[in-house]
């Protein structure tokens, strides 16, 4: 019979937790058929968690802010993807900047901060949803 243990539960919860977050940021992206959507979002926190989970306990003696740092440079190459620029607008900027929260979001979690993680994905949907943070025409 297969022993799980206490820590193993703990790091299950991270996973589902990320999944969970980045759902919530990801789901107001989808439903405004944003470039990067409910899917993208839960990879990215999931992607985020998973490697600071690793880089916390799977490599004795390393530095684990490295990770942390590489997820969010790496996510701003993701982030730029979803930038479009046509002659007078640009697109895609606040679904960048979602993304990049959605890994710190991650990152967090990983490193176990989830009261955090939970407030952080909370007022992101906040912003992302409510109609006072719009920018008016004129």
């Amino acid at each position: 019979m297969i022993e799980i243990t206490e820590f193993e539960v703990e790091l299950v919860v991270r996973v589902i937790l990320s999944f969970v977050l980045g759902g919530v940021v990801g789901l107001e992206r989808e439903v405004s058929l944003k470039p990067a959507g409910l899917r993208t979002h839960i990879l990215v926190g999931l992607g985020s968690t998973l490697l600071t989970i690793l880089s916390l306990h799977a490599f004795p003696g390393a530095e684990p802010s490295r990770v942390a740092a590489s997820v969010i440079v790496g996510i701003g190459f993701l982030g730029a993807g979803t930038i479009l620029k046509s002659e007078d607008k640009v697109i895609g900027l606040t679904t960048a900047a979602s993304l990049w929260v959605v890994s710190s979001v991650g990152v967090a979690i990983g490193a176990g901060f989830y009261v955090l993680a939970v407030i952080v994905a909370v007022m992101s949907f906040l912003v992302l949803k409510l109609d006072i943070f719009e920018r008016t025409a004129g």
